[in-house]
């Protein structure tokens, strides 16, 4: 973890659709946000947010992509939406070119990024989702090296994140 992590404490599912919507809405092309937590942790529901904070269409229902590992919505740029839980390592990654997807024009999402270790770009923001009492989130937002490092991650409008 860099020296720049910060964590912060989402104490509602309102609080994590507000901070999952300020992040689509200052996502730039190219940009990847790595998602690893326990199962149940949130983190569909965080990309669902971030979905509606690029304007992808509410009838385009965001839903986890455990299965079919890769799923494209269109807002105001692309969400290339992954899952990795199923994959063992990086050279399936690899092997099915789901790496291409990190240099594209849109926003890619991923989830269980722990099992691309050496394909994700440096130029990142990694999350790490933990339950906490009372179904709050434990939030740690490591924005690693480049971009995502100049954003105020915690300065979400209309949100007290303690």
């Amino acid at each position: 973890m860099n020296s720049s992590a910060q964590t912060m404490v989402l104490k509602t599912v309102a609080d994590t659709l507000a901070f999952g919507r300020f992040l689509g809405q200052i996502a730039q092309p190219g940009d990847v946000i790595c998602l690893d937590g326990d199962l149940g942790a949130g983190k569909t529901t965080l990309t669902q947010a971030i979905a509606s904070g690029l304007e992808v269409p509410p009838e385009e229902y965001v839903t986890s992509p455990s299965f079919a590992i890769l799923h494209e919505y269109q807002g105001r740029m692309p969400l290339y939406h992954m899952d990795f839980y199923r994959l063992s390592d990086a050279s399936e990654i690899a092997d099915l070119g789901l790496d291409e997807y990190f240099s594209l024009s849109g926003l890619t999402v991923l989830e269980w990024c722990q099992r691309a270790s050496g394909l994700v770009p440096p130029s990142r923001l990694s999350l790490t989702l933990i339950i906490g009492p009372d179904d709050s989130r434990l939030v740690v937002c490591d924005p690693d090296i480049g971009s995502w490092q100049g954003r105020p991650l915690l300065k979400i409008p209309g949100l007290s994140i303690d």
